[in-house]
């Protein structure tokens, strides 16, 4: 199984990422993309069409922590210990957001990974994120979660 596949399977268990549609548009060693489709389930003011900034935040702790698998051997489940997320300006309502995410540091026991959203530009990010995951080490079965076809 490549890289993007591996991040595929992982982003078909979460229940949450499939109602908001998400999908991993790019995934391989130098990061992952994963693409958040407009839709009236992110909007935070029904009157502007402001995506929430839970979306976002949705959006790039998935990201984050999904981008774990373009750098390890093996699937690890990987919880979330931090994560922190600076919001530069509102998205654009009616377009997609996308969430890039890499890691820049992995030890033994911790992950550090950075990433940004944005719309149509990287350098031009809607927010800035840096997350910290704890590594558990290989699942016993881990291989089971992506063999399941999305289902746990």
């Amino acid at each position: 199984m490549n890289i993007k596949q591996r991040a595929e399977s992982f982003l078909s268990v979460l229940r949450h990422c499939q109602v908001l549609g998400m999908t991993v548009e790019q995934a391989d060693e130098n990061g992952l993309i994963i693409k958040l489709p407009y839709s009236e389930y992110i909007v935070g003011n029904p009157v502007s069409g402001v995506v929430h900034g839970g979306a976002i935040t949705t959006l790039m702790d998935t990201c984050c922590g999904i981008s774990t698998v373009c750098y390890l051997d093996e699937f690890e489940i990987c919880p979330t210990l931090d994560l922190r997320i600076d919001y530069m300006h509102p998205a654009e309502p009616g377009k997609p957001i996308y969430g890039f995410a890499e890691c820049y540091r992995v030890t033994p026991t911790i992950i550090f990974t950075r990433g940004v959203a944005y719309q149509e530009r990287r350098e031009d990010p809607l927010a800035h994120v840096v997350g910290v995951f704890m590594r558990m080490g290989p699942a016993p079965d881990g291989q089971q979660l992506f063999q399941l076809g999305g289902r746990v």
